[in-house]
């Protein structure tokens, strides 16, 4: 077989840049190569081999295709090549299907005589637990790295890339091959080819679809990155399996906001590397698909929760355009229905906007009784007898500038049906025309026939979602996205050297798993956090002396870097109003201490002003061993975990996105002043949040958590009464059960 030219490759509209860099250019030839390669052709029957070569041939790649085997002259017909230097052009694209340990030399190989990228579909590297399995992963991302090679694998399924016809998959399902507006990349080759086969069967064109495996070379934010840029790309969709390179991955999502693509995200929330953080509250509390989401959602990633909800959100964004508001209208002939709409809705916060006094007045000229002129609109008997009165209705709904979604509770029919097609269309047309989502919803779903498909890809301006919940969830991601900002400015520590100097100092005296509250209060008012009036004493005659010069009443607490959570061995006691009583206080934590098994060492104990609190709040910090520093802020106290009002943002933030942080919590409601209740002091959480979050980032990878719980707040002021800071090192680790 010979080199073939293709006319798409020939017509092709976008190239990258000159100054694109060298990944985006890897991908761009990875995905429109001259031609293709498959090095370990076999003809064994079921071989992903013979596989792949079929799907080339199906769907017509019209680029050169060469098997090269050195044992084979002929094979599926055609020439066999026995190494790269037999090939009547250099080669381009490489698929790798040859046993692992060959696999290195052929990247090398390949790169040496001309290729450009390639793909390794080969297993048996890192996703193999043998010291063996490991060199070679090792030695793989060695090759790669020195070639320069744009590599997808190993472990893979292969690349769609419909523009060009190519296929390099082991999937014998039906391809369309129409260049549509979604592009897919994923490490889980069965997930990715899932997703692709779900919009297939719904009528929604896959342009691309990347499957990265292990990612030795390529990872999933370099396919980001790539999408982001090729217009023909609407929506972007993702499968991640964990963030190696969270600047990677934040880099790519804000290309992707600001070419206004959204990012649709399936994201695996389990974390093994974060457990030393959870020795503290903040640590428990702040999982990886929690930091994910506080990171991933400010740089406009929409995090689904299955694949039937990344179905329906994909098709939602591909359809619809940006709603200028959430000023949302439906249209129903059922009053059953409409109930179902407004509570599906109201579960999501939203709500249906009063009808202007025009549209209610045109509506009620033209529906009589069994009809309810509302918001959602009940069309009733009148619009079943009478289908002009019907697209009247949709029509107005439209029409009227007040309205920035119109949704219309009605399914695509599943067989021929020329009134319903008529209307179909009609409603498409007006919705070609109108600024806005006009989005139809089945309440269940119901599935799509081959005529549903044909049907719904003539209906281009209309989202088609299947089932109420997923429907509403997909709309509140659209209202979301269309809320946020188009660029995300990025946000650096706002420390003072000083600050940092304490850190440092702090960090190489450390040598348990946490620092004690002492020396973490230290740090916290280097970096400007109010704490409360304190001091630590050696004895009960000291303890009762700093009550004194403190005032009355105090609290006595005991400071051991042994000892994380004081409340649980009796370590706090509160409202001490004399110095008799702050000197019994100091005899009963002590002797607690000494009961405690494994005799943990006693510092002294901290005499500390005790704060009149309105409300008791938890600011904390957190390493992900994903997304890197988080903060998070919400109701404190005792009931921290039972009552989970928390939120989190990423590190480092400034004071507008402190503020927006607290406002995401019911703590920052009361704060706020509810039910008549006067406003507390909001800018000592803002001073906390911001010091806090400088404090995590400065630290690098240094400190797994900061907790500050309680922080105490009322009218006047906000303090830190109490802090724990855990270390990122060996001790923490053995503390944590690593």
């Amino acid at each position: 077989m010979e080199a073939r030219v293709s006319a798409a490759s020939a017509s092709r509209v976008w190239s990258p840049p000159p100054d694109a860099s060298d990944i985006v250019k890897g991908i761009h030839a990875m995905l429109h190569p001259h031609n293709i390669v498959l090095v370990g052709a076999t003809d064994k029957p079921g071989n992903y081999a013979e596989r792949i070569w079929n799907n080339l041939v199906k769907y017509g790649f019209e680029g050169g295709l060469y098997p090269v085997n050195a044992k084979r002259e002929i094979i599926w017909g055609v020439t066999c090549y026995k190494d790269f230097a037999s090939l009547p052009e250099k080669p381009d694209h490489v698929l790798v299907l040859v046993p692992a340990r060959f696999a290195v030399q052929v990247i090398r190989d390949a790169a040496a005589a001309g290729a450009r990228s390639a793909t390794i579909v080969t297993s048996g590297f890192s996703e193999l637990q043998d010291d063996e399995s490991q060199r070679l992963a090792a030695e793989l991302q060695a090759a790669i790295r020195e070639t320069g090679l744009a590599v997808t694998g190993p472990n893979c399924l292969g690349n769609l890339s419909a523009g060009e016809k190519l296929f390099t998959n082991i999937d014998d399902r039906i391809v369309t091959m129409e260049q549509g507006a979604v592009a897919i990349a994923g490490q889980s080759g069965a997930i990715v080819m899932a997703i692709r086969q779900a919009l297939e069967d719904r009528g929604v064109g896959v342009g691309y679809m990347v499957t990265t495996g292990n990612e030795a070379g390529l990872e999933t934010p370099d396919l980001m990155r790539y999408f982001a840029e090729d217009p023909s790309i609407r929506v972007i969709v993702v499968y991640l399996e964990g963030v190696r390179n969270t600047k990677a991955f934040r880099d790519a999502c804000k290309a992707a906001r600001a070419a206004s693509k959204p990012v649709i995200a399936l994201k695996l929330g389990a974390s093994e590397g974060g457990r030393a953080a959870a020795m503290a509250h903040t640590g428990a509390l702040a999982g990886s698909i929690e930091t994910f989401d506080a990171i991933a959602t400010r740089e406009g990633v929409i995090r689904v929760g299955g694949l039937d909800e990344l179905i329906e959100t994909t098709e939602c964004f591909v359809h619809s355009a940006v709603p200028k508001g959430d000023r949302l209208a439906a249209v129903t002939l059922s009053g059953g229905k409409r109930g179902m709409l407004i509570d599906a809705f109201y579960k999501e916060g939203l709500n249906f906007a009063p009808l202007s006094p025009h549209v209610s007045s045109e509506l009620a000229k033209m529906l009589g009784p069994g009809s309810i002129v509302g918001n959602p609109l009940d069309a009733g008997f009148a619009a079943v007898v009478d289908p002009s009165v019907y697209m009247k209705s949709i029509k107005l709904m439209i029409d009227d500038p007040d309205i920035d979604i119109v949704i219309i509770d009605a399914e695509l029919p599943k067989v021929p049906h020329e009134l319903r097609e008529r209307n179909l269309r009609i409603v498409n047309e007006m919705a070609s025309r109108a600024a806005k989502p006009v989005i139809y919803v089945s309440a269940m779903s119901i599935g799509f026939t081959e005529f549903t498909k044909s049907l719904r890809k003539s209906l281009p301006h209309l989202a088609v979602m299947q089932g109420m919940d997923r429907a509403v969830t997909a709309i509140k991601s659209l209202l979301d996205y269309a809320k946020l900002r188009k660029e995300v400015p990025d946000i650096v520590s706002s420390s003072k050297p000083a600050a940092r100097a304490v850190l440092e100092k702090a960090l190489r005296s450390a040598t348990g798993a946490a620092l004690d509250e002492v020396a973490s209060k230290k740090l916290l008012k280097a970096y400007g956090i109010p704490i409360s009036k304190e001091a630590i004493a050696q004895t009960a005659a000291e303890a009762a002396t700093i009550a004194t010069q403190i005032g009355f009443p105090v609290v006595a607490k005991v400071v051991s870097a042994e000892i994380l959570h004081k409340s649980d061995i009796g370590g706090v006691v509160l409202d001490l109003n004399s110095a008799a009583e702050v000197k019994k206080a100091f005899a009963d934590i002590t002797a607690r201490v000494k009961k405690l098994k494994g005799k943990p060492k006693l510092d002294g104990i901290l005499i500390a002003q005790q704060v009149k609190a309105e409300l008791e709040l938890v600011v904390g910090a957190s390493l992900d061993a994903e997304m890197g520093p988080v903060v998070l802020f919400g109701t404190g106290g005792i009931d921290i975990e039972l009552m989970k009002d928390v939120a989190l943002a990423g590190a480092p933030l400034d004071e507008a996105e402190a503020r927006l942080l607290i406002g995401r919590t019911k703590a920052g409601i009361k704060m706020r002043g509810y039910r008549g209740r006067p406003a507390l002091h909001e800018a000592s959480a803002v001073k906390a949040l911001v010091g806090l979050s400088n404090l995590i980032a400065d630290a690098g990878d240094r400190i797994a958590s900061v907790d500050i719980n309680p922080f105490l707040i009322n009218t006047r002021t906000g303090v830190a009464v109490d802090a724990l800071i855990v270390l990122n090192n060996a001790a923490a680790r053995r503390a944590a059960g690593h």
